[in-house]
């Protein structure tokens, strides 16, 4: 009989029922916290205490847990369903097909010219604006451009995951990551910034180099693709392209300015979920003005849009409720603990290079950056202080840790959700990308025992 890989919900709940059977099984044990000179909640560094009595969650939890992890993760949740529905009514319009064929016709003879810069752009934003969420409305678009070429979904989704991926590892003055762990490590926002801006390059061309030889081969045959037939959303670019109309052309500025204003909602008035929404939602009614649908033309086609992205919502809800069963089991600081002790026992290179490890470890249960920041950051910090590893080096291996691992651990609601609205199995994502995470963590060890030699401050 031949194996079939489950579905990525069956996959999912599997991973649930690995971190309850770790509940059981794990010590209970917190750190002290306390709030910071910043307002923030920090865990205090040797208050680790393990408690005597363990309460055990029952095995309905994880039944329990997934309406709980789906309000929990609801801001996500809903943005996708809204965006979901905006890009449907941009779809239907027919602007964003007139604007691939202008692309394919200028382009489409230079596919690895348009991957670096599109990867370029990714890592860019995710370095300088922290944007992560925000990406998932370009799945389809990315997967239709590609398709259009004779790519296949897991090159755009790859053009598209592995730049935010990088971004984020190396970001210069991302707030969300960079910032926060540099507030709690005690150092002055945005320091070492040099180094960092030095490894850009270098990570993005690995980067690159894996999607485009991947791009290449699949390019040349169609069969080397990792997709089975019917998966990833891929339509038919054999089809003639609509005439870029006018009111198309005005479907695409009223988008264009949208997006403008995303980034300067963000940067300059700190825009989130709540407000990115209901930007998106006041760009569907405005498309609809502009090409003329109508407003029940445009309502239906924007319930069509969010009902599409219905199982994308609940796997986001599901990678949520993996790391709640730990925090609920109380042995999430139990693992933390665990991990970071040996670290005082090596020398300062091997001690960054194992820093990275258990930042690479812990992004499984603690996908969000910030959240990881808090309770890593004031364990790694002192830790780094007594083998010689600077707090700046520190937090380069929490950036690592956080920033690449986000390609591949099914735990990030990002991630899945972006596969998820490409309909690209984990599992095939996880064979094209954990050779480019080994090549990654290898370049950033390297650079990590690098900055211990130069006294990276």
């Amino acid at each position: 009989m031949k194996f079939k890989l489950p579905h990525t919900l069956v996959l999912m709940f599997g991973l649930m029922a690995f971190a309850l059977v770790l509940t059981w099984l794990v010590p209970s044990g917190e750190f002290d916290s306390t709030v910071n000179e910043h307002g923030q909640t920090v865990v205090e560094p040797g208050t680790f205490t393990e408690f005597d009595e363990k309460e055990y969650l029952s095995p309905l939890a994880l039944l329990t847990v997934v309406p709980r992890a789906l309000a929990d993760a609801q801001g996500i949740i809903f943005f996708v369903l809204i965006i979901g529905g905006s890009i449907k009514v941009i779809r239907d319009t027919g602007s964003i097909d007139a604007l691939l064929g202008r692309i394919i016709q200028n382009f489409g003879t230079q596919p690895a010219w348009l991957i670096f810069m599109m990867m370029f752009a990714f890592a860019a934003a995710s370095a300088t604006l922290g944007i992560a969420e925000e990406y998932i409305p370009f799945a389809i678009i990315l997967v239709s451009l590609c398709a259009a070429m004779k790519l296949d979904a897991i090159t755009a989704i790859g053009t598209l995951v592995v730049g935010y991926g990088i971004g984020y590892g190396v970001a210069f003055m991302n707030p969300f990551t960079l910032v926060i762990a540099q507030e709690v490590a005690g150092l002055q926002p945005l320091s070492g910034y040099g180094y960092r801006l030095a490894l850009g390059l270098p990570f993005l061309m690995v980067g690159f180099h894996h999607v485009w030889q991947y791009a290449r081969r699949v390019q040349i045959d169609p069969a080397n693709s990792y997709l089975d037939e019917g998966e990833g959303v891929v339509e038919d670019s054999s089809s003639s392209y609509p005439e870029m109309s006018g009111r198309r052309k005005g479907v695409l500025v009223a988008t264009g300015l949208a997006l403008i204003g995303l980034v300067v909602g963000i940067s300059a008035a700190g825009w989130y979920l709540v407000e990115l929404g209901a930007m998106f939602i006041g760009l569907a009614i405005v498309v609809g003005l502009i090409s003329g649908m109508g407003v029940n033309k445009t309502a239906s086609s924007f319930s069509k849009g969010a009902a599409e992205l219905a199982g994308t919502a609940l796997l986001i809800g599901f990678a949520r409720a993996i790391a709640l069963l730990m925090e609920d089991g109380l042995i999430l600081h139990t693992v933390v603990n665990a991990l970071a002790a040996p670290l005082a026992s090596v020398g300062a290179e091997f001690a960054a290079i194992g820093m990275l490890f258990i930042q690479s470890v812990l992004n499984f249960f603690i996908p969000s950056g910030s959240g990881q920041a808090f309770v890593t950051m004031p364990l790694m910090a002192p830790i780094g202080d007594l083998v010689g590893v600077s707090r700046q080096i520190a937090v380069l291996a929490f950036q690592f840790g956080d920033g690449l691992m986000n390609m591949i651990v099914p735990t990030n609601p990002v991630l899945m959700g972006i596969l998820g609205l490409a309909g690209i199995p984990y599992a095939k994502w996880f064979k094209f990308v954990a050779p480019l995470i080994l090549k990654l963590l290898v370049l950033a060890s390297l650079a990590l025992a690098i900055a211990v030699w130069i006294g990276y401050q």
